[in-house]
């Protein structure tokens, strides 16, 4: 049995990339594109934008291959950046404004199974306002913290916690709603 050493095999296509092998950046591209696109989509409500963006954001990817120094997760690295793509196309296309709210609390939020789809869910967040939804997506999936978000936003860190209290807050609300919609209770 011959042990493939996955990780060389991925450095040596970033390699070949770098160097505008195209079946090289096709692959990295066929590896990653399913789940980048799913990042975008958590941003970008529609999913077409989500793929232009994805695409754009493949594009800096490739364009800025030769930066990657190989330290930490190849795909991390991507998803940074397009993260980064989202919140750009977001800021351009819907000038998206934060409410400086200093007076707001952190709530402690216990993790319940969910009786709703990934669909129900992804709709749940699409109904968020954007800067609710980019400072969840940011915070809870992503997994920045709100130094990080607030730099990211060129927001104040107090507004970043806010967004985030605000956001969990309505999601809390709207799936009651939805509860008590599918238990037929309202």
């Amino acid at each position: 049995m011959k042990v493939i050493n996955l990780h060389q095999e991925e450095k040596e296509l970033i390699g070949l990339a770098v160097e505008n092998n195209r079946q090289a950046q096709q692959k990295l591209y066929s590896k990653y594109a399913s789940k980048m696109l799913s990042v975008c989509r958590q941003y970008v409500k529609d999913i077409h934008q989500a793929e232009d963006i994805m695409i754009t954001a493949f594009m800096k990817v490739f364009t800025n291959l030769k930066h990657f120094e190989h330290k930490g997760n190849f795909e991390g690295w991507i998803r940074r950046i397009m993260v980064n793509e989202c919140i750009s196309f977001i800021r351009v296309q819907k000038k998206v404004k934060f409410i400086e709210d200093e007076d707001f609390f952190e709530e402690r939020h216990n993790n319940i199974e969910s009786q709703f789809s990934v669909e129900d869910i992804q709709f749940l967040i699409d109904s968020l306002p954007d800067g609710y939804k980019m400072v969840f997506n940011l915070y809870c999936i992503e997994g920045f913290k709100h130094q990080e978000i607030a730099v990211m936003l060129g927001i104040n860190e107090g507004t970043s916690k806010s967004q985030l209290s605000h956001a969990r807050k309505m999601l809390q609300e709207n799936i009651s709603k939805l509860k008590n919609y599918t238990n037929g209770t309202e």
